[in-house]
């Protein structure tokens, strides 16, 4: 792992250096002060059509070329900063990542998919019945682009961090189109195909009900009747709520992505990929397990592949307290609280990673 250093000469022989990206995380005895480097954040712009993607650039306070990093967020409305509407708390994981690794010498750029932020009301009239995987691969293609045309970016050097969902969308981006990504890091990857994973979650909750086979039972059909294209119709058997979830796929606003996404499995896609891969699964993960999807994600690999299970790292790579007993779904909604933080273990692992592939 390499730095480059510049020393600047100030006052009675006072020295700084300023580090940039691609360094390592160990340092010899200093003998100098440092100067550190400050991230400075952008706001930017660009079209689909006639719908409009917002993004953050976030970069060190010097000049560049830097490497650069874009930010693929999770599900749903999860915006450009890993915060949620559906969760209290803007203290996303995305904002404090690109943060310290501006700080260690990147660029990077966040971006909120056009269903969410503050461009999704005038957005999402324009998208109904629309919304595809290759509209999530659009978005993320128009984040590519941006960093290409900067003058600031070493444009050999553009690495991808995705979450959840979003890793979907860098393995799907990485397999067709250009340019390709120097290497991907993947955190919150599933093992299973969402379908699957929505399945083990909702078997999970039923568990205790005396009825739970025939639930489940119950909810494959509609899930199966979905796929094919058959009108719902709900099952009087099954709680409400599975009846209005499976009800919501049929949104025209969720078409014909919820039918894309449900089949697609990472292991298959990750596979397929030849640049080096990080894949980070924290073991405090209560939406993705370690062991059951890590596994399943390591059989599918290639050499060029590292896994890296943090011990409290959460799904959004946040320190967790509590242990895997303790934690409850309830605490997913804590995750963006103003006094939760970044797994420090996780965050260096990170820096190494790309200070490594950054030769």
């Amino acid at each position: 792992m390499y730095r480059k250093i510049s020393i600047v000469l100030a006052g009675l022989l006072m020295l700084s250096i300023i580090i940039t990206g691609c360094s390592s995380s160990k340092k010899s005895t200093p003998t100098l002060t440092e100067m550190p480097i400050q991230p400075v954040s952008e706001e930017i712009s660009w079209m689909i059509g006639e719908t409009t993607v917002a993004a953050t650039i976030t970069r060190p306070n010097n000049d560049g070329p830097h490497p650069a990093i874009v930010f693929v967020a999770g599900s749903g409305p999860t915006d450009r900063d890993w915060n949620s509407p559906l969760l209290p708390g803007t203290n996303g994981s995305a904002r404090l990542l690109a943060e310290e690794l501006a700080k260690a010498g990147y660029i990077s750029i966040r971006y909120d998919k056009r269903v969410t932020g503050p461009n999704a009301e005038k957005n999402i009239p324009l998208m109904i019945g629309t919304i595809s995987m290759k509209g999530h691969i659009d978005e993320l293609a128009g984040a590519v682009n941006q960093m290409v045309n900067r003058v600031d970016v070493d444009t050999t050097k553009i690495f991808i961090l995705a979450n959840s969902e979003g890793t979907i969308h860098a393995l799907n981006y990485q397999w067709e189109r250009e340019p390709k990504f120097a290497g991907l890091i993947l955190t919150g990857t599933p093992g299973h195909s969402m379908a699957d994973l929505m399945h083990s979650q909702i078997e999970a909750q039923v568990a205790v009900l005396p009825n739970a086979q025939e639930i489940m039972a119950g909810y494959d059909k509609l899930v199966i009747d979905f796929l094919a294209n058959k009108p719902f119709v709900a099952d009087p058997s099954l709680p409400v709520g599975i009846n209005n979830l499976v009800a919501g796929f049929y949104q025209p606003i969720n078409l014909p992505f919820t039918r894309e996404i449900l089949t697609v499995d990472p292991a298959t896609l990750i596979g397929r990929v030849t640049e080096p891969v990080l894949v980070i699964i924290g073991k405090k993960d209560i939406q993705v397990d370690w062991q059951v999807d890590g596994t399943l994600l390591e059989q599918a690999a290639k050499e060029n592949i590292t896994f890296v299970y943090p011990d409290n790292a959460n799904h959004v790579l946040k320190y967790e307290t509590k242990t895997k007993e303790e934690i409850t779904a309830a605490d997913s909604v804590n995750y963006n609280a103003e006094d939760k933080i970044l797994d420090i273990e996780t965050v260096e692992i990170i820096k190494d990673w790309l200070g490594d592939n950054c030769k």
